[in-house]
């Protein structure tokens, strides 16, 4: 495959994966970190049309305004909070995501976090390696996850695969949106305290922008109780960090499976010593086929744009 050069500016965090797709296809420059990044920028700011964006630091309303004849930015990713998508709309610039094809695999690490969080899987797995079954005798009971209420925050495409999976452990499923989903055969709720209120396990599987920053708050997660248990694949930005921590330390809450966290890869170190907690390093779409997937999508929208001004799977459509 020949590599083409492209007025096409890359931003952000290099995913192994996308980086090998994308390097094959095209000779792309980079946006420097630190220091020669504005001089960077000053120089070679008017000469990028199309920016690929893969993780932080994104591409904020500064970033914007400094690239004067972007016209699209393609993200690596389903999450677009890293984009300011007000200041992208305003200029009329187009962005794209790849939705769907991580949805399975995302919903496969929530249940893998409810599945760990309940049954305290990992603490057991620890409770054998450090012979404390010889010593201390029995594992502690934990709870089962047939049967339970769970409450999605978020019912697209990602909430609805975790809930056609909880429908195998026979769980009566809620959830919340903006909006009510219709035909949805799960019960609405009409609030994040409502749904909070009337589920075991309230899983979060919304975006993350600034209209869903701590909507689970402290109201939220003492609604969940001391009984509840709080599962979070969406983002860290969601949930009220600082309020969870103290409630988890404190027995507020059951428990927690936390994905994603407000200022990753930093993780509160309160977290590191609970065992009614399990935490992961913002894997839950990390699979081999999963990310090439991604990867293979925002190229296609990326070729796409550079070909007919059309973006596969936008966001918000380029005016131009």
């Amino acid at each position: 495959m020949a590599v083409k050069k492209a007025d096409v500016l890359l931003i952000g965090t290099w995913e192994p994966t996308f980086q090998a797709e994308l390097r094959a296809r095209y000779d792309i420059r980079e946006l420097p970190d630190g220091p020669p990044r504005a001089e960077f920028l000053r120089k070679h700011g008017a000469e990028f049309r199309v920016a690929v964006t893969s993780g932080p630091p994104g591409v904020d309303a500064n970033l914007i305004a400094a690239l004067p004849n972007l016209e699209a930015i393609v993200n690596n990713g389903a999450g677009v909070d890293t984009i300011d998508l007000d200041a992208a709309e305003r200029r009329g610039i187009g962005v794209s995501n790849t939705p769907d094809v991580l949805s399975d695999t995302v919903a496969d690490t929530a249940l893998g976090l409810i599945l760990m969080a309940l049954r305290h899987f990992g603490a057991a797995d620890r409770y054998v390696r450090a012979a404390r079954w010889v010593s201390d005798g029995p594992f502690p009971y934990a709870r089962d996850v047939s049967g339970l209420q769970v409450g999605i925050l978020g019912l697209g495409r990602i909430g609805s695969a975790i809930a056609t999976r909880l429908l195998g452990f026979d769980c009566a499923i809620a959830y919340h949106n903006r909006h009510r989903v219709e035909g949805s055969p799960y019960r609405y709720a009409e609030s994040p305290l409502e749904l909070a209120e009337s589920v075991d396990v309230l899983v979060v599987a919304t975006t993350g922008d600034p209209k869903t920053r701590h909507l689970v708050d402290r109201r939220v997660l003492e609604a969940l109780g001391p009984e509840g248990y709080l599962i979070n694949i969406a983002r860290g930005s969601v949930v009220d960090q600082d309020a969870m921590v103290e409630l988890l330390a404190g027995g507020g809450l059951a428990g927690a499976g936390l994905d994603v966290f407000a200022d990753e890869p930093r993780v509160p170190t309160e977290l590191f010593g609970l065992d009614n907690v399990v935490l992961f390093p913002h894997i839950g779409s990390a699979t081999a086929r999963t990310r090439r997937a991604m990867a293979l999508l925002a190229i296609r929208n990326l070729e796409s744009y550079l070909d007919n001004g059309v973006l596969v799977t936008p966001v918000l459509r380029p005016r131009r």
